[in-house]
């Protein structure tokens, strides 16, 4: 069996787990292989060579992007000659649309495989992309059905895999294992606050999380907090926001599963977690807040009515969405005690949705990678 030489890049947490599991899946498959490209801890411990960290590919926002962009310009540049250099036989960008499309279009014109992980949102704004998608893509592995319409639709090749946490998330969570674990009574009310794993969503989402939380207090004087940090900055910078306050809160060091276990709801920020908050079956309230100016150039941009993800699979408006101005800690609060009353309505159709979702995406996608190498 030929050595393989597989190059990997991924942009964030979510990133590095789907880049893990695809990398484990693949060396099961294939037992000679090499990794290299950039990752976080958990590619890293899979084998991955990572030529700088990844944590200086996450940013959130359009403004805030400016800032870092000749850093992130000057590392794409340098990272497309070393991979350039190195020949992979395929070239993986995992999600991170912005940095990893243009080095999949440059390293196509140079005859390397290239396959995208994770759509960006083409379907909900900036629909031109999907040319460039076209370009610079041999294949293009979808998590969620509606995005393969889509890309079928543009003739662009795309398989869709499912999504890996429908396979490692059970159907049904034990919420009193959980609780155990983290040390919390199985009659206490508890909901999770998950104010997002970037520095610059905690910045604008951390205070007003834990405002709310002092809010509903006053509906709910019992009830108790989980907030799990995605690393230790997130966790200073959560302890710094602490500091003038007195809430009934258990700060985790990772542990983000365990704490949607064990919660009863959760306040959380647009993103991935949504869907792992959806897997769990646990009630959720979705709040965003990014700089004013980005959001006012994506309300012209963006043509999806919904934000995050249990929305977007629903195809209708399950979970509330409070964006910007309407996240408020007062309205947080408020949605929030109403569904510790009845969340039920709304978790009745996050089943269905696990199902469609659970097909063994690590093994599906390193099938389809390890089929567009041999082919």
């Amino acid at each position: 069996m030929s050595k393989l030489r597989v190059a990997l890049v991924a942009g964030e947490a979510s990133g590095d787990i789907l880049g893990a599991g695809l990398m484990q899946a693949l060396r099961e498959r294939h037992a000679e292989i090499e990794f290299i490209g950039v990752g976080g801890p958990l590619m890293e411990a899979q084998g991955l060579r990572s030529y700088f960290p990844m944590e200086r590919l996450s940013v959130m926002g359009l403004v805030e992007v400016l800032g870092r962009l000749p850093e992130l310009l000057a590392r794409r540049k340098r990272l497309i000659r070393t991979l350039i250099e190195q020949k992979p036989d395929v070239f993986i960008g995992i999600d991170a649309p912005d940095f990893t499309l243009n080095i999949e279009l440059k390293l196509r014109q140079t005859g390397i495989r290239t396959v995208h992980y994770v759509s960006p949102s083409v379907w909900a704004w900036r629909q031109k992309r999907v040319l460039k998608i076209r370009q610079g893509c041999d294949l293009m592995l979808c998590l969620f059905p509606f995005e393969a319409q889509f890309y079928l639709e543009h003739q662009v090749p795309v398989r869709f895999v499912g999504h890996p946490l429908a396979n490692s998330i059970p159907m049904q969570a034990d919420k009193l294992a959980a609780r155990q674990a983290l040390g919390l009574d199985a009659d206490d009310c508890v909901v999770a606050l998950m104010p997002g794993s970037r520095g610059g969503e905690v910045a604008k989402l951390g205070a007003l999380f834990l405002d709310a939380a002092e809010r509903l207090r006053s509906h709910r004087p019992g009830v108790r907090f989980v907030l799990p940090c995605a690393n230790a900055e997130r966790r200073r910078q959560i302890e710094e926001l602490l500091s003038e306050r007195n809430l009934p809160l258990l700060l985790l060091d990772g542990r983000s599963h365990e704490a949607l276990a064990a919660c009863d709801a959760v306040l959380i920020a647009s993103g991935t977690a949504t869907l792992e908050a959806l897997l769990f079956k646990r009630p959720m309230v979705v709040a965003y807040r990014v700089a004013n100016l980005t959001y006012r150039i994506l309300r012209r941009l963006v043509t999806s009515p919904y934000v995050s993800l249990p929305n977007l699979l629903a195809g209708r408006m399950l979970v509330p969405e409070l964006l910007q101005e309407a996240a408020t800690p007062d309205a947080l609060a408020e949605t929030m005690a109403t569904l510790l009353l009845d969340g039920a309505a709304q978790t009745r159709g996050f089943d269905t949705i696990h199902r469609a979702l659970r097909q063994d995406a690590s093994a599906q996608a390193a099938d389809a990678v390890l089929q567009l190498v041999r082919s």
